[in-house]
Protein backbone atom coordinates (compact mmCIF):
# COMPACT_ATOMS: atom_id res chain seq x y z
CA UNK A 1 0.00 0.00 0.00
CA UNK A 2 1.25 3.48 -0.83
CA UNK A 3 -0.10 4.94 2.36
CA UNK A 4 -0.21 3.22 5.68
CA UNK A 5 -2.78 3.97 8.32
CA UNK A 6 -2.01 7.05 10.35
CA UNK A 7 -1.41 6.95 14.10
CA UNK A 8 -4.54 6.59 16.25
CA UNK A 9 -6.26 4.65 13.47
CA UNK A 10 -7.01 7.51 11.13
CA UNK A 11 -6.53 6.96 7.42
CA UNK A 12 -6.74 9.89 5.04
CA UNK A 13 -6.21 7.96 1.79
CA UNK A 14 -6.40 4.42 0.44
CA UNK A 15 -3.80 2.34 -1.35
CA UNK A 16 -3.58 1.71 -5.10
CA UNK A 17 -5.27 -1.70 -5.38
CA UNK A 18 -8.54 -0.53 -3.83
CA UNK A 19 -8.34 2.66 -5.87
CA UNK A 20 -8.10 0.80 -9.17
CA UNK A 21 -10.96 -1.54 -8.33
CA UNK A 22 -13.17 1.35 -7.24
CA UNK A 23 -12.77 2.94 -10.69
CA UNK A 24 -14.41 -0.04 -12.34
CA UNK A 25 -17.14 -0.09 -9.70
CA UNK A 26 -17.98 3.54 -10.47
CA UNK A 27 -17.71 3.39 -14.27
CA UNK A 28 -21.21 4.70 -15.05
CA UNK A 29 -20.90 7.48 -12.51
CA UNK A 30 -17.44 8.51 -13.70
CA UNK A 31 -18.51 8.39 -17.34
CA UNK A 32 -21.39 10.71 -16.50
CA UNK A 33 -19.10 13.17 -14.72
CA UNK A 34 -16.68 13.05 -17.66
CA UNK A 35 -19.49 14.13 -19.96
CA UNK A 36 -19.93 17.40 -18.03
CA UNK A 37 -18.08 20.67 -18.42
CA UNK A 38 -14.87 20.32 -16.41
CA UNK A 39 -12.81 23.48 -15.90
CA UNK A 40 -9.99 21.51 -14.28
CA UNK A 41 -9.51 19.77 -17.61
CA UNK A 42 -10.26 22.63 -20.02
CA UNK A 43 -9.02 25.62 -18.03
CA UNK A 44 -10.99 28.36 -16.29
CA UNK A 45 -12.42 31.11 -18.55
CA UNK A 46 -11.30 34.70 -18.13
CA UNK A 47 -13.32 36.50 -15.46
CA UNK A 48 -15.07 33.30 -14.35
CA UNK A 49 -14.46 33.92 -10.66
CA UNK A 50 -15.49 37.60 -10.66
CA UNK A 51 -18.76 39.40 -10.14
CA UNK A 52 -19.35 39.93 -13.83
CA UNK A 53 -21.74 38.76 -16.49
CA UNK A 54 -19.13 36.15 -17.46
CA UNK A 55 -18.69 34.88 -13.90
CA UNK A 56 -19.71 31.53 -12.44
CA UNK A 57 -23.42 31.52 -11.68
CA UNK A 58 -24.27 30.72 -8.06
CA UNK A 59 -27.92 30.70 -9.06
CA UNK A 60 -27.47 27.21 -10.50
CA UNK A 61 -26.16 25.91 -7.18
CA UNK A 62 -29.00 27.55 -5.25
CA UNK A 63 -31.51 25.83 -7.53
CA UNK A 64 -29.74 22.50 -7.10
CA UNK A 65 -29.70 22.87 -3.34
CA UNK A 66 -33.40 23.75 -3.26
CA UNK A 67 -34.19 20.77 -5.48
CA UNK A 68 -32.51 18.47 -2.92
CA UNK A 69 -33.90 20.09 0.22
CA UNK A 70 -30.99 22.47 0.94
CA UNK A 71 -28.59 19.88 2.39
CA UNK A 72 -25.98 22.59 3.07
CA UNK A 73 -28.24 23.94 5.82
CA UNK A 74 -28.04 20.68 7.78
CA UNK A 75 -24.44 20.83 8.98
CA UNK A 76 -21.97 23.35 10.38
CA UNK A 77 -19.24 24.35 7.97
CA UNK A 78 -15.68 25.64 8.04
CA UNK A 79 -15.15 27.27 4.64
CA UNK A 80 -11.57 27.64 3.35
CA UNK A 81 -10.34 29.82 0.47
CA UNK A 82 -6.86 30.97 -0.55
CA UNK A 83 -4.27 30.69 -3.29
CA UNK A 84 -2.18 28.05 -1.54
CA UNK A 85 -2.57 25.85 1.53
CA UNK A 86 -6.32 25.21 1.35
CA UNK A 87 -6.21 21.41 1.18
CA UNK A 88 -3.48 21.10 3.81
CA UNK A 89 -5.31 23.44 6.19
CA UNK A 90 -8.54 21.52 5.57
CA UNK A 91 -6.77 18.26 6.40
CA UNK A 92 -5.27 19.71 9.60
CA UNK A 93 -8.64 21.09 10.75
CA UNK A 94 -10.47 17.86 9.92
CA UNK A 95 -8.01 15.70 11.84
CA UNK A 96 -8.11 18.00 14.88
CA UNK A 97 -11.91 17.67 14.98
CA UNK A 98 -11.76 13.89 14.48
CA UNK A 99 -9.29 13.53 17.32
CA UNK A 100 -11.81 15.26 19.55
CA UNK A 101 -14.37 12.63 18.51
CA UNK A 102 -16.46 14.62 16.06
CA UNK A 103 -17.86 13.20 12.85
CA UNK A 104 -16.38 15.26 10.03
CA UNK A 105 -17.00 15.65 6.33
CA UNK A 106 -14.09 17.06 4.34
CA UNK A 107 -14.41 18.27 0.74
CA UNK A 108 -11.28 19.19 -1.25
CA UNK A 109 -9.95 19.18 -4.81
CA UNK A 110 -8.26 18.06 -6.97
CA UNK A 111 -7.62 14.39 -6.30
CA UNK A 112 -4.48 12.33 -6.89
CA UNK A 113 -5.57 8.76 -7.67
CA UNK A 114 -9.34 8.62 -7.31
CA UNK A 115 -12.17 11.13 -7.13
CA UNK A 116 -13.14 9.48 -3.84
CA UNK A 117 -10.27 11.39 -2.21
CA UNK A 118 -12.30 14.58 -2.52
CA UNK A 119 -14.85 13.47 0.07
CA UNK A 120 -13.77 12.13 3.46
CA UNK A 121 -16.47 11.03 5.89
CA UNK A 122 -17.06 10.29 9.55
CA UNK A 123 -14.92 9.92 12.65
CA UNK A 124 -12.31 7.82 10.84
CA UNK A 125 -11.72 10.14 7.91
CA UNK A 126 -11.94 7.34 5.35
CA UNK A 127 -12.53 8.12 1.69
CA UNK A 128 -16.16 7.97 0.65
CA UNK A 129 -16.88 4.45 -0.58
CA UNK A 130 -17.55 3.67 -4.21
CA UNK A 131 -20.85 2.08 -3.15
CA UNK A 132 -22.00 5.21 -1.34
CA UNK A 133 -21.19 7.37 -4.37
CA UNK A 134 -22.87 4.93 -6.75
CA UNK A 135 -26.00 4.66 -4.62
CA UNK A 136 -26.27 8.44 -4.31
CA UNK A 137 -25.70 8.93 -8.02
CA UNK A 138 -28.48 6.51 -8.94
CA UNK A 139 -30.78 8.22 -6.46
CA UNK A 140 -30.26 11.75 -7.70
CA UNK A 141 -29.59 11.25 -11.42
CA UNK A 142 -33.21 11.84 -12.53
CA UNK A 143 -33.23 15.16 -10.67
CA UNK A 144 -29.80 16.11 -12.01
CA UNK A 145 -30.97 15.30 -15.55
CA UNK A 146 -34.04 17.49 -15.07
CA UNK A 147 -31.93 20.31 -13.65
CA UNK A 148 -29.55 19.98 -16.60
CA UNK A 149 -32.46 20.47 -19.00
CA UNK A 150 -33.67 23.53 -17.13
CA UNK A 151 -30.16 25.02 -17.14
CA UNK A 152 -29.56 24.25 -20.85
CA UNK A 153 -26.78 21.80 -20.04
CA UNK A 154 -24.68 24.38 -18.21
CA UNK A 155 -24.27 22.56 -14.88
CA UNK A 156 -20.61 21.65 -14.45
CA UNK A 157 -18.68 18.66 -13.14
CA UNK A 158 -17.71 20.65 -10.02
CA UNK A 159 -21.29 21.76 -9.33
CA UNK A 160 -22.63 18.20 -9.54
CA UNK A 161 -19.91 16.76 -7.33
CA UNK A 162 -20.22 19.59 -4.80
CA UNK A 163 -23.94 18.87 -4.62
CA UNK A 164 -23.19 15.20 -3.97
CA UNK A 165 -20.69 16.08 -1.23
CA UNK A 166 -23.21 18.29 0.54
CA UNK A 167 -25.90 15.59 0.25
CA UNK A 168 -23.55 13.01 1.75
CA UNK A 169 -22.61 15.30 4.63
CA UNK A 170 -26.30 15.84 5.36
CA UNK A 171 -27.14 12.13 5.00
CA UNK A 172 -24.26 11.13 7.29
CA UNK A 173 -25.27 13.78 9.84
CA UNK A 174 -21.70 15.05 10.24
CA UNK A 175 -20.96 17.41 13.11
CA UNK A 176 -18.76 19.58 10.88
CA UNK A 177 -18.04 19.90 7.18
CA UNK A 178 -14.65 21.33 6.27
CA UNK A 179 -15.03 22.69 2.75
CA UNK A 180 -12.34 23.93 0.38
CA UNK A 181 -13.41 26.52 -2.21
CA UNK A 182 -12.66 25.43 -5.74
CA UNK A 183 -11.66 28.76 -7.27
CA UNK A 184 -11.80 32.23 -5.79
CA UNK A 185 -14.60 32.38 -3.28
CA UNK A 186 -17.41 34.80 -4.06
CA UNK A 187 -18.58 32.96 -7.19
CA UNK A 188 -17.40 29.48 -6.27
CA UNK A 189 -20.04 26.74 -6.14
CA UNK A 190 -19.20 26.06 -2.48
CA UNK A 191 -20.15 29.63 -1.52
CA UNK A 192 -23.83 28.88 -1.10
CA UNK A 193 -23.10 28.33 2.59
CA UNK A 194 -25.00 30.93 4.58
CA UNK A 195 -24.13 32.70 7.82
CA UNK A 196 -26.40 30.36 9.77
CA UNK A 197 -24.50 27.29 8.54
CA UNK A 198 -21.01 28.75 8.74
CA UNK A 199 -18.87 28.31 11.84
CA UNK A 200 -15.80 30.11 10.49
CA UNK A 201 -14.32 31.20 7.19
CA UNK A 202 -10.60 30.85 6.48
CA UNK A 203 -8.38 32.63 3.95
CA UNK A 204 -4.95 31.01 3.81
CA UNK A 205 -2.91 33.09 1.34
CA UNK A 206 -3.32 35.48 -1.58
CA UNK A 207 -1.13 34.94 -4.66
CA UNK A 208 -1.24 35.50 -8.41
CA UNK A 209 -2.56 32.09 -9.46
CA UNK A 210 -5.65 32.23 -11.73
CA UNK A 211 -5.12 35.95 -12.35
CA UNK A 212 -7.25 36.10 -15.50
CA UNK A 213 -10.12 34.16 -13.94
CA UNK A 214 -10.13 36.36 -10.84
CA UNK A 215 -9.96 39.83 -12.34
CA UNK A 216 -6.32 40.31 -13.28
CA UNK A 217 -4.75 41.65 -10.08
CA UNK A 218 -3.91 40.70 -6.50
CA UNK A 219 -6.57 43.17 -5.38
CA UNK A 220 -9.35 41.47 -7.38
CA UNK A 221 -8.15 38.06 -6.20
CA UNK A 222 -8.36 39.24 -2.60
CA UNK A 223 -11.87 40.60 -3.16
CA UNK A 224 -12.96 37.31 -4.75
CA UNK A 225 -11.63 35.22 -1.87
CA UNK A 226 -13.07 37.62 0.70
CA UNK A 227 -16.45 36.68 -0.74
CA UNK A 228 -16.61 33.72 1.65
CA UNK A 229 -16.75 36.04 4.69
CA UNK A 230 -20.23 35.96 6.18
CA UNK A 231 -22.17 38.27 8.47
CA UNK A 232 -21.19 37.95 12.15
CA UNK A 233 -19.11 34.82 11.56
CA UNK A 234 -15.40 34.76 12.52
CA UNK A 235 -12.64 34.91 9.93
CA UNK A 236 -9.26 33.18 10.34
CA UNK A 237 -6.34 34.50 8.28
CA UNK A 238 -3.29 32.42 7.42
CA UNK A 239 -0.71 34.63 5.75
CA UNK A 240 1.58 36.31 5.40
CA UNK A 241 -0.21 38.91 3.30
CA UNK A 242 0.98 42.05 1.57
CA UNK A 243 -0.31 44.86 3.86
CA UNK A 244 -2.72 46.47 1.40
CA UNK A 245 -4.10 43.05 0.41
CA UNK A 246 -4.72 42.17 4.05
CA UNK A 247 -6.46 45.53 4.42
CA UNK A 248 -8.89 44.61 1.63
CA UNK A 249 -9.80 41.41 3.46
CA UNK A 250 -10.06 43.05 6.87
CA UNK A 251 -12.22 45.86 5.47
CA UNK A 252 -14.64 43.23 4.16
CA UNK A 253 -14.63 41.56 7.58
CA UNK A 254 -15.44 44.88 9.26
CA UNK A 255 -18.30 45.44 6.82
CA UNK A 256 -19.64 41.97 7.70
CA UNK A 257 -19.09 42.45 11.45
CA UNK A 258 -16.80 39.42 11.40
CA UNK A 259 -14.18 39.11 14.15
CA UNK A 260 -10.72 38.36 12.73
CA UNK A 261 -8.07 35.99 14.08
CA UNK A 262 -4.70 35.99 12.33
CA UNK A 263 -2.28 33.09 12.53
CA UNK A 264 0.43 35.51 11.49
CA UNK A 265 -0.02 38.06 14.28
CA UNK A 266 3.16 39.11 16.07
CA UNK A 267 1.94 37.53 19.32
CA UNK A 268 2.07 34.09 17.71
CA UNK A 269 5.34 32.22 17.47
CA UNK A 270 5.73 29.20 15.21
CA UNK A 271 9.21 27.74 15.07
CA UNK A 272 10.75 24.83 13.20
CA UNK A 273 13.34 23.41 15.62
CA UNK A 274 14.73 20.32 13.94
CA UNK A 275 14.25 17.68 11.27
CA UNK A 276 13.92 14.02 12.24
CA UNK A 277 12.76 10.58 11.15
CA UNK A 278 9.76 9.18 13.02
CA UNK A 279 8.49 5.65 12.34
CA UNK A 280 10.42 5.66 9.08
CA UNK A 281 8.97 8.98 7.92
CA UNK A 282 10.58 12.42 7.83
CA UNK A 283 9.03 14.99 10.15
CA UNK A 284 9.80 18.46 11.42
CA UNK A 285 9.77 19.19 15.15
CA UNK A 286 7.98 22.48 15.79
CA UNK A 287 6.68 24.78 18.50
CA UNK A 288 3.27 26.37 17.84
CA UNK A 289 2.42 29.12 20.30
CA UNK A 290 -0.82 31.02 19.64
CA UNK A 291 -1.79 34.03 21.74
CA UNK A 292 -4.78 36.01 20.41
CA UNK A 293 -5.82 39.10 22.36
CA UNK A 294 -7.67 41.21 19.79
CA UNK A 295 -11.14 40.30 18.53
CA UNK A 296 -11.12 36.97 20.39
CA UNK A 297 -9.10 36.06 23.49
CA UNK A 298 -7.59 32.58 23.15
CA UNK A 299 -4.28 30.79 23.53
CA UNK A 300 -2.59 27.47 22.87
CA UNK A 301 1.00 26.40 23.55
CA UNK A 302 2.22 23.28 21.79
CA UNK A 303 5.87 22.28 22.10
CA UNK A 304 7.69 19.67 20.00
CA UNK A 305 4.84 19.01 17.58
CA UNK A 306 5.95 16.36 15.10
CA UNK A 307 4.61 17.48 11.70
CA UNK A 308 4.70 14.99 8.83
CA UNK A 309 3.78 17.88 6.51
CA UNK A 310 7.15 19.51 5.86
CA UNK A 311 8.25 23.07 5.26
CA UNK A 312 7.67 26.52 6.71
CA UNK A 313 4.49 26.82 4.63
CA UNK A 314 3.05 23.70 6.23
CA UNK A 315 3.97 24.99 9.67
CA UNK A 316 2.00 28.13 8.80
CA UNK A 317 -0.94 25.99 7.61
CA UNK A 318 -0.77 24.09 10.91
CA UNK A 319 -0.84 27.38 12.82
CA UNK A 320 -3.85 28.50 10.77
CA UNK A 321 -5.67 25.26 11.56
CA UNK A 322 -4.81 25.69 15.25
CA UNK A 323 -6.42 29.15 15.15
CA UNK A 324 -9.54 27.63 13.57
CA UNK A 325 -9.71 25.08 16.40
CA UNK A 326 -9.35 27.85 18.98
CA UNK A 327 -12.11 29.86 17.33
CA UNK A 328 -14.42 26.85 17.53
CA UNK A 329 -13.46 26.32 21.16
CA UNK A 330 -14.20 29.99 21.84
CA UNK A 331 -17.65 29.47 20.29
CA UNK A 332 -18.41 26.64 22.70
CA UNK A 333 -17.25 23.43 21.05
CA UNK A 334 -15.04 21.11 23.05
CA UNK A 335 -11.55 20.92 21.52
CA UNK A 336 -8.58 20.11 23.74
CA UNK A 337 -4.96 21.06 23.20
CA UNK A 338 -4.26 17.33 23.05
CA UNK A 339 -6.66 16.92 20.12
CA UNK A 340 -5.03 19.86 18.35
CA UNK A 341 -1.58 18.29 18.78
CA UNK A 342 -2.63 14.81 17.63
CA UNK A 343 -4.67 16.23 14.77
CA UNK A 344 -1.69 18.16 13.44
CA UNK A 345 0.66 15.21 13.87
CA UNK A 346 -1.75 12.77 12.20
CA UNK A 347 -2.07 14.80 9.02
CA UNK A 348 -0.45 13.44 5.88
CA UNK A 349 -1.45 13.98 2.25
CA UNK A 350 -0.46 12.33 -0.99
CA UNK A 351 1.62 14.54 -3.23
CA UNK A 352 2.50 17.12 -0.58
CA UNK A 353 6.05 16.67 0.71
CA UNK A 354 5.52 12.93 0.25
CA UNK A 355 8.57 10.68 0.49
CA UNK A 356 8.38 7.27 -1.14
CA UNK A 357 9.63 4.23 0.70
CA UNK A 358 12.85 2.58 -0.42
CA UNK A 359 10.75 -0.29 -1.80
CA UNK A 360 8.65 2.12 -3.88
CA UNK A 361 11.78 3.88 -5.16
CA UNK A 362 13.15 0.49 -6.18
CA UNK A 363 9.95 -0.29 -8.13
CA UNK A 364 10.54 2.92 -10.09
CA UNK A 365 14.11 1.85 -10.82
CA UNK A 366 15.49 4.56 -8.55
CA UNK A 367 17.23 2.29 -6.07
CA UNK A 368 19.37 4.19 -3.60
CA UNK A 369 17.64 7.50 -4.25
CA UNK A 370 15.38 9.49 -1.95
CA UNK A 371 12.21 10.21 -3.92
CA UNK A 372 10.04 13.21 -3.04
CA UNK A 373 6.65 14.01 -4.53
CA UNK A 374 5.40 17.57 -4.15
CA UNK A 375 2.61 19.25 -6.12
CA UNK A 376 4.16 22.73 -6.01
CA UNK A 377 3.08 24.67 -9.11
CA UNK A 378 3.51 28.38 -8.35
CA UNK A 379 6.64 30.41 -7.71
CA UNK A 380 5.58 30.76 -4.07
CA UNK A 381 5.18 27.01 -3.60
CA UNK A 382 8.43 26.38 -5.48
CA UNK A 383 10.22 28.63 -3.01
CA UNK A 384 8.62 26.76 -0.11
CA UNK A 385 9.70 23.44 -1.66
CA UNK A 386 13.29 24.61 -1.98
CA UNK A 387 13.29 25.77 1.64
CA UNK A 388 12.15 22.29 2.67
CA UNK A 389 14.85 20.62 0.57
CA UNK A 390 17.55 22.88 1.99
CA UNK A 391 16.39 21.97 5.49
CA UNK A 392 16.21 18.22 4.92
CA UNK A 393 19.01 17.61 2.39
CA UNK A 394 21.55 20.42 2.53
CA UNK A 395 24.27 18.50 0.63
CA UNK A 396 22.37 16.08 -1.60
CA UNK A 397 22.63 15.81 -5.35
CA UNK A 398 19.28 17.11 -6.70
CA UNK A 399 17.32 15.92 -9.71
CA UNK A 400 13.95 17.45 -10.60
CA UNK A 401 11.28 15.89 -12.81
CA UNK A 402 8.85 18.65 -13.75
CA UNK A 403 5.50 18.75 -15.53
CA UNK A 404 3.21 21.79 -15.46
CA UNK A 405 -0.17 23.02 -16.62
CA UNK A 406 -0.24 25.62 -19.37
CA UNK A 407 -1.74 28.40 -17.22
CA UNK A 408 1.12 28.54 -14.68
CA UNK A 409 4.13 30.87 -14.42
CA UNK A 410 6.74 28.51 -15.85
CA UNK A 411 9.65 30.96 -15.77
CA UNK A 412 8.86 32.11 -12.23
CA UNK A 413 8.65 28.50 -11.06
CA UNK A 414 11.97 27.61 -12.73
CA UNK A 415 13.66 30.68 -11.30
CA UNK A 416 12.74 29.70 -7.74
CA UNK A 417 13.99 26.14 -8.18
CA UNK A 418 17.26 27.13 -9.80
CA UNK A 419 18.03 29.92 -7.36
CA UNK A 420 17.31 27.80 -4.28
CA UNK A 421 20.42 25.59 -4.47
CA UNK A 422 22.53 23.91 -7.15
CA UNK A 423 20.33 21.56 -9.17
CA UNK A 424 22.19 18.75 -10.92
CA UNK A 425 19.56 17.71 -13.46
CA UNK A 426 16.07 18.77 -14.54
CA UNK A 427 13.97 16.39 -16.62
CA UNK A 428 11.03 18.22 -18.20
CA UNK A 429 8.03 16.14 -19.14
CA UNK A 430 4.25 16.13 -19.65
CA UNK A 431 1.40 14.89 -17.49
CA UNK A 432 -2.31 14.71 -18.21
CA UNK A 433 -4.30 17.37 -16.34
CA UNK A 434 -7.59 16.03 -14.93
CA UNK A 435 -7.43 13.16 -17.40
CA UNK A 436 -6.93 15.35 -20.48
CA UNK A 437 -4.16 17.10 -22.40
CA UNK A 438 -5.84 20.47 -23.07
CA UNK A 439 -3.91 22.21 -20.29
CA UNK A 440 -0.68 20.20 -20.55
CA UNK A 441 2.47 22.18 -21.38
CA UNK A 442 4.73 20.50 -23.97
CA UNK A 443 8.13 19.60 -22.53
CA UNK A 444 9.84 21.65 -25.26
CA UNK A 445 8.05 24.82 -24.12
CA UNK A 446 8.98 24.10 -20.52
CA UNK A 447 12.60 23.78 -21.64
CA UNK A 448 12.43 27.26 -23.18
CA UNK A 449 11.20 28.65 -19.85
CA UNK A 450 14.00 26.96 -17.89
CA UNK A 451 16.60 28.21 -20.37
CA UNK A 452 15.23 31.74 -19.93
CA UNK A 453 15.24 31.45 -16.13
CA UNK A 454 18.80 30.10 -16.08
CA UNK A 455 19.92 32.98 -18.29
CA UNK A 456 18.32 35.52 -15.96
CA UNK A 457 20.15 33.94 -13.02
CA UNK A 458 23.46 33.49 -14.82
CA UNK A 459 23.39 29.72 -14.28
CA UNK A 460 25.24 27.52 -16.75
CA UNK A 461 23.15 24.78 -18.36
CA UNK A 462 23.51 21.90 -20.76
CA UNK A 463 20.30 20.97 -22.58
CA UNK A 464 19.35 18.28 -25.05
CA UNK A 465 19.71 20.62 -28.00
CA UNK A 466 23.47 20.89 -27.41
CA UNK A 467 26.30 18.61 -28.54
CA UNK A 468 27.70 18.64 -25.00
CA UNK A 469 24.50 16.95 -23.78
CA UNK A 470 24.93 13.88 -25.97
CA UNK A 471 28.40 13.38 -24.51
CA UNK A 472 26.85 13.06 -21.06
CA UNK A 473 24.84 10.03 -22.11
CA UNK A 474 27.67 8.13 -23.71
CA UNK A 475 28.67 4.99 -21.86
CA UNK A 476 31.91 5.51 -19.94
CA UNK A 477 34.61 2.91 -19.29
CA UNK A 478 34.37 1.19 -15.94
CA UNK A 479 36.24 3.15 -13.28
CA UNK A 480 36.25 6.41 -15.24
CA UNK A 481 34.88 9.58 -13.74
CA UNK A 482 32.49 12.12 -15.26
CA UNK A 483 32.15 15.77 -14.40
CA UNK A 484 28.51 15.64 -15.60
CA UNK A 485 28.40 18.99 -17.33
CA UNK A 486 31.27 20.53 -15.36
CA UNK A 487 29.01 21.99 -12.68
CA UNK A 488 26.26 23.05 -15.08
CA UNK A 489 22.61 22.11 -14.67
CA UNK A 490 21.51 19.48 -17.17
CA UNK A 491 18.12 20.03 -18.86
CA UNK A 492 16.50 17.03 -20.51
CA UNK A 493 13.06 16.59 -22.07
CA UNK A 494 11.00 13.41 -22.09
CA UNK A 495 7.43 12.85 -23.21
CA UNK A 496 6.54 10.24 -20.60
CA UNK A 497 7.30 9.15 -17.06
CA UNK A 498 9.10 6.00 -18.19
CA UNK A 499 11.47 8.09 -20.26
CA UNK A 500 12.06 10.44 -17.31
CA UNK A 501 13.05 7.55 -15.07
CA UNK A 502 15.36 6.14 -17.72
CA UNK A 503 17.07 9.48 -18.34
CA UNK A 504 17.39 10.29 -14.64
CA UNK A 505 18.98 6.91 -13.97
CA UNK A 506 21.31 7.24 -16.93
CA UNK A 507 22.64 10.60 -15.77
CA UNK A 508 22.69 9.71 -12.07
CA UNK A 509 24.68 6.56 -12.71
CA UNK A 510 27.56 8.82 -13.73
CA UNK A 511 27.88 10.21 -10.19
CA UNK A 512 28.56 7.03 -8.26
CA UNK A 513 27.28 6.65 -4.72
CA UNK A 514 26.62 10.31 -3.85
CA UNK A 515 23.41 10.90 -1.89
CA UNK A 516 20.73 11.91 -4.36
CA UNK A 517 17.22 13.24 -4.09
CA UNK A 518 14.79 13.03 -7.00
CA UNK A 519 11.89 15.48 -6.80
CA UNK A 520 8.73 15.09 -8.90
CA UNK A 521 6.98 18.46 -8.96
CA UNK A 522 5.28 21.23 -10.98
CA UNK A 523 1.82 19.75 -10.59
CA UNK A 524 -0.12 17.33 -8.45
CA UNK A 525 -0.70 15.46 -11.69
CA UNK A 526 2.96 14.42 -12.09
CA UNK A 527 2.78 13.13 -8.51
CA UNK A 528 -0.37 11.24 -9.51
CA UNK A 529 1.46 9.72 -12.49
CA UNK A 530 4.19 8.38 -10.23
CA UNK A 531 1.73 6.93 -7.74
CA UNK A 532 -0.36 5.40 -10.53
CA UNK A 533 2.75 3.71 -11.93
CA UNK A 534 3.34 2.18 -8.51
CA UNK A 535 -0.24 0.94 -8.51
CA UNK A 536 0.54 -1.02 -11.66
Amino acid sequence: MLLSSIRRGFTSRVGPIRTLSSHSEMKDFLDYLDSLKNYEKSGVPKGAGTDSSDGFDLGRMRCLMERFGNPHSKFKAVHIAGTKGKASTAAFVSNILRNEGYSVGCYTSPHILTIRERILLGKSGHLVSAKLLNDLFRRIKPDIDQAMKEENGCISHFEVFTTMAFLLFADENVDFAVIEAGLGGARDATNIISSSGLVASVITTIGEEHLAALGGSLETIAMAKAGIIKQDRPLVLGGPFVPHIERIIRDKAVAMNSPVVSAYDTGNKCTMKSFSILNGRPCQICDILIQVVKDMKMSCKLHDVKLQMLGDHQLQNAATATCVALVLRNLGWSISDKSIRYGLEDTYLLGRSQFLTSEEAEVLGLTGSTVLLDGAHTKESAKALMNTIRMAFPKAQLVFVVAMASDKDHVGFAREILSGVHVETVVLTEAAIAGGVTRTTPASLLRDSWIKASGELGIGIVHDGMAEYSELLKEQPVGSESNLGDGKTVLATESCLKGCLRTANQILSRRGDEKRVIVFTGSLHIAASVLASLAG
